[in-house]
C-alpha cells in the first residue's frame, strides 16, 4: 500500500495553511494567492502534489486511501488548492487523463496537472432545473472543422483566471435517447465569442479567481474539432463517470469541514464564559449540541468510507446507492454541526473572524450540486422498492 502520512499532512494543513485563513476571508483569494503557490512548491518538495492521480502525475492513492486525505484537506477551504485537488480541476483532471487525445493531455492535462494554469466546467444553466442534466439549451454545430457553441452558463466554479473550460453542449439534439445528445467541448477561457457576464454573489459575497462562480454567454464560439473531448454524444456518460468519485471526494472535504467546526465548537465553548469561572461548557444545551455533532460527525466518516471501499471494488454502478445515501447525509450532517457551531459562537460566528460564516455560505450548495438531495433520496428508495417488485421513476 502507498505510504499514507496523514498525520503529517494534518500538522501541515494546521501549520501552514490555516493561518492564511484569516487574510483570505477578509481580503480574498488574490491576497492570498502567492503565498498559497509557494505552499504548493513545498507540497510538491514532499511528494504529496495530486494525491488521487496516477503516477507519474500523482501520488496513486486509491479512492479510500484519498478519502482520508480529502477529510484532512477540507478542514480548511484552501487545502484542497494547496495540494491541486481542488474542484473543478481535479475532476477535469481525471476526465483528460481517461478520456483526452495525446494533443488533448499535452495542452491542457500536463499544465493543470503541474499546477501552472487552473480550469473550469460549464455544465448548469439558469434556464434548466440542474435536477435534470439532459435538459440543456446550450448547442455546438459542427461546421467544417470547427465547433460553433451558442449557449449561456452559470455556477462555472473558478472560471475568473483560468486558462480553459470544459463545456457541456447538445451536439445530436435529435438523438432519440436523451443521454446522447450532450458532448463535451473544450474552449479556451479567451476565445473569442466566450463573455463572462458577472461573477455571482454566493449570499452577497462574490469572490474572486479559484473562489468565484462565474455566468458565461458562449456567442458563436469557435473552437477546432479535435476539441472534442472523448467520444461524440458521450458528454453526459462522462460526466457521470467524473461525479462517482467526485461525490467521494466531496462527502469526505464535508466530514474534515464538519470536523473542524466540531473543534471549534468545543475550544470555544471551553474558553469563552457567561459569567466568572462559568464556561459555555458548563451549559447542558451545549453540551448536547457537542454531542450530537460528534456522534453524526462519526457516523457520517465511516458512512463515505464504506461507500468508497463498495465503489473501489464493486464500480460506480453497483454503489450508486451508497453514494447516494452518503452524498444526501453527510450534506444534511455538514449544515447541522456548521449551524450548531455558529449558535455556540454567538455573533463571532457570524463574522469572518473564524471560518463558520464563509464555510456556511458556501456549503448550504452541497445538498444542491451534484445532484439535489431529493435526487439521491429517490435513487436511495428506487434502489431498496426495486428489490419489493416496486418500480420508482426519477
Amino acid at each position: 500500500m502507498t505510504p499514507n502520512p496523514i498525520h503529517e499532512v494534518r500538522a501541515f494543513v494546521e501549520e501552514k495553511v490555516q493561518p492564511l485563513e484569516l487574510r483570505f476571508l477578509q481580503e480574498g483569494f488574490g491576497a492570498v494567492e502567492p503565498a498559497l503557490q509557494a505552499l504548493r512548491n513545498q507540497v510538491k518538495s514532499r511528494g504529496w502534489w495530486l494525491p488521487p492521480l496516477p503516477k507519474p502525475w500523482g501520488m496513486g492513492l486509491s479512492l479510500s486511501e484519498f478519502a482520508r486525505w480529502s477529510e484532512e484537506l477540507g478542514r480548511s477551504p484552501l487545502g484542497h488548492y494547496v495540494f491541486n485537488t481542488q474542484a473543478p480541476d481535479i475532476g477535469n483532471m481525471e476526465v483528460l487523463l481517461k478520456h483526452g487525445s495525446q494533443a488533448q493531455k499535452e495542452r491542457f492535462l500536463e499544465p493543470l496537472a503541474s499546477g501552472e494554469v487552473r480550469s473550469a466546467f460549464a455544465m448548469t444553466e439558469p434556464e434548466h432545473a440542474g435536477s435534470n442534466p439532459v435538459w440543456l439549451s446550450t448547442r455546438a454545430v459542427l461546421e467544417g472543422d470547427e465547433w460553433v457553441i451558442w449557449g449561456h452558463k452559470w455556477y462555472t466554479t473558478g472560471f475568473e483566471g483560468s486558462a480553459f473550460c470544459i463545456v457541456m453542449c447538445v451536439t445530436d439534439p435529435e438523438q432519440p435517447n436523451p443521454y446522447a445528445r450532450a458532448s463535451l467541448i473544450i474552449v479556451p477561457s479567451n476565445a473569442p465569442g466566450l463573455k463572462k457576464v458577472r461573477k455571482i454573489p454566493v449570499m452577497g459575497e462574490e469572490g474572486e479567481g479559484w473562489a468565484s462562480h462565474a455566468e458565461l454567454r458562449f456567442e458563436g464560439v469557435r473552437v477546432p474539432r479535435e476539441n472534442l473531448l472523448g467520444e461524440r454524444g458521450r458528454g453526459f456518460a462522462i460526466a457521470q463517470e467524473r461525479l462517482g468519485p467526485g461525490r467521494i471526494h466531496h462527502c469526505m472535504r464535508w466530514v474534515g469541514i464538519a470536523q473542524r467546526a466540531l473543534e471549534l465548537t468545543c475550544a470555544y465553548a471551553a474558553r469563552r464564559e457567561l459569567a466568572p469561572g462559568k464556561p459555555l461548557a458548563s451549559r447542558q444545551a451545549v453540551q448536547h449540541l457537542i454531542a450530537e455533532s460528534q456522534a453524526e460527525v462519526h457516523a457520517a466518516r465511516l458512512m463515505v468510507l464504506d461507500a468508497a471501499e463498495k465503489l473501489e471494488k464493486l464500480g460506480a454502478e453497483q454503489a450508486r446507492m451508497e453514494i447516494s445515501a452518503a452524498k444526501f447525509f453527510v450534506a444534511g450532517v455538514l449544515q447541522r454541526v456548521l449551524d450548531r457551531a455558529i449558535q455556540v459562537h454567538g455573533g463571532l460566528g457570524l463574522s469572518d473572524e473564524t471560518p463558520l460564516a464563509y464555510f456556511y455560505r458556501h456549503e448550504r450548495a452541497a445538498r444542491i450540486y451534484d445532484g439535489a438531495d431529493e435526487v439521491h433520496k429517490t435513487v436511495v428508495a428506487r434502489t431498496l422498492l426495486r428489490t419489493y417488485g416496486v418500480e420508482v421513476s426519477l
